[in-house]
């Protein structure tokens, strides 16, 4: 989700994740409240703490606050004296785990910004991927994003980042890297570096950086062209770079189509409806129950991109928004479902930004798949069940580049299945009775 300093303003932006719960709506709390809030506690912890109550006390999907004197927790919050923000934020967070809601949170500045960046899917930067090399120990550039400042100034894939504004690289992680390169678009650093033995630096001025969250590649697999397609996670860019990838394997003639969510933990939520839409001309794709009991159901809109047969890999990571597109190709058998049971988490939250730059996220629905499956707790059954050994887990862990190859035993599953004159659209099999040890397809 984004790495820029951007700020959400009044809009409702809907978001799904992993990590974040899953529906949500970011926004900045309404003027209605710092209008009817007494002017003596503007700007004071107090206000910080009555800020989050009234959210919860409007918005809380369990109107009985999980058997909780929501009132009564109300006087007590502001009966208390806090010397400081830090001492609000403990007892909000003291609160919230009453409603025994662990997607009803509180975050510090910090972690709202780290939401929000995550959500925008931008860097503000100079554009580079890196590692620390395994054999060198050093700091090396993987790859210079297309259309970023390291691209543009040359920077290639193996060189070694000896230091930056000076500073040495030695023993530094990637993650303290990162964050002295990362800064204000507008801002120059400076890397010293060395390509092949020789030694050189370039300065570079940071800018806004679309961070790919989708990739793609044509395969060709037993006589057939199938189009991989790798979703990390549903930013805010990633409906417009999955419309890219389908349409230019579909410019090169594929046969099919394999999407992997295996590992995708969410994101927004309008990402994942305009992405099921690229593969569904008509039917449901979600259906939310607030807590009144009204229900909203979105549906295709004759908009698919490509009719072509379609797999999709997920895991027991691929959750939220990747569950809400899995359940609408399963659901309107557009697809068949490969991998194992996905996570289960199908509460929708709101996402604020309180007075003090932190945030409140706060479950405000429940959401179903087409057929009016609640899989909260339960996750999706795959049409094809295939579970990794753990043997084959750690393989794809400590070498990404055999996921999607021979070597990942459910995408060769997946291929099986397409080349197998069995349609994706295909039910003529009760998937209950589709299963397959892993054991069986070890490479």
């Amino acid at each position: 989700m984004n790495q820029s300093a951007k700020r959400y303003s009044p809009l409702q932006v809907a978001l799904i994740g992993g990590a974040i719960a899953t529906t949500a709506t970011i926004s900045v709390f309404s003027q209605a409240w710092t209008r009817s809030a007494n002017a003596a506690l503007q700007d004071s912890p107090k206000a910080l703490v009555d800020q989050v109550w009234q959210l919860v006390n409007r918005e809380y999907v369990d109107e009985k606050f999980n058997q909780q004197d929501w009132q009564a927790i109300r006087q007590s919050l502001l009966t208390k004296e806090y010397t400081s923000n830090k001492d609000a934020y403990v007892a909000i967070r003291e609160a919230l785990q009453k409603l025994g809601d662990p997607y009803t949170r509180f975050m510090d500045p910090k972690q709202y910004e780290s939401l929000t960046n995550q959500t925008s899917g931008e860097v503000s930067g100079i554009g580079i991927r890196m590692q620390i090399n395994e054999k060198t120990k050093r700091l090396t550039v993987i790859e210079a994003m297309d259309n970023s400042p390291a691209l543009k100034a040359g920077l290639k894939s193996g060189d070694e980042i000896l230091a930056i504004d000076g500073r040495s690289t030695l023993k530094m992680t990637v993650e303290d890297a990162s964050k002295l390169i990362r800064g204000q678009v507008g801002t120059s650093v400076k890397l010293d570096l060395e390509r092949l033995s020789n030694k050189f630096n370039v300065k570079l001025t940071r800018a806004t950086i679309e961070v790919p969250t989708v990739k793609y590649t044509l395969k060709q697999e037993t006589g057939r062209r199938v189009g991989y397609i790798k979703l990390q996670e549903f930013s805010s860019h990633a409906a417009d770079q999955m419309r890219v990838a389908i349409r230019t394997l579909k410019d090169q003639k594929v046969d099919a189509y394999v999407l992997d969510l295996r590992g995708n933990p969410g994101g927004l939520l309008n990402a994942s409806i305009e992405i099921a839409r690229m593969w569904l001309d008509d039917g449901h794709i979600v259906k939310t129950v607030d807590r009144k009991g009204s229900s909203a159901q979105t549906q295709a809109n004759r908009t698919a991109i490509t009719k072509l047969p379609l797999a999709v890999l997920v895991d027991g990571n691929s959750a939220s928004a990747s569950e809400i597109l899995t359940g609408a190709l399963k659901d309107n058998k557009r697809a068949v479902v490969v991998g194992s049971q996905t996570f289960g988490k199908a509460l929708v939250q709101s996402v604020h930004e309180l007075n003090d730059g932190s945030g409140l996220a706060v479950t405000i629905a429940h959401y179903y798949t087409p057929n009016g499956t609640d899989i909260n707790h339960k996750g999706i059954a795959p049409d094809i069940k295939l579970d990794l050994t753990q043997t084959q887990e750690r393989q794809l862990a400590s070498n990404p580049n055999l996921i999607g190859t021979n070597s990942d035993p459910q995408y060769t599953r997946a291929i099986v299945v397409l080349s197998g004159g069995k349609l994706a659209t295909d039910t003529s099999q009760d998937p209950q009775s589709i299963s397959i040890s892993a054991k069986d397809l070890e490479f």
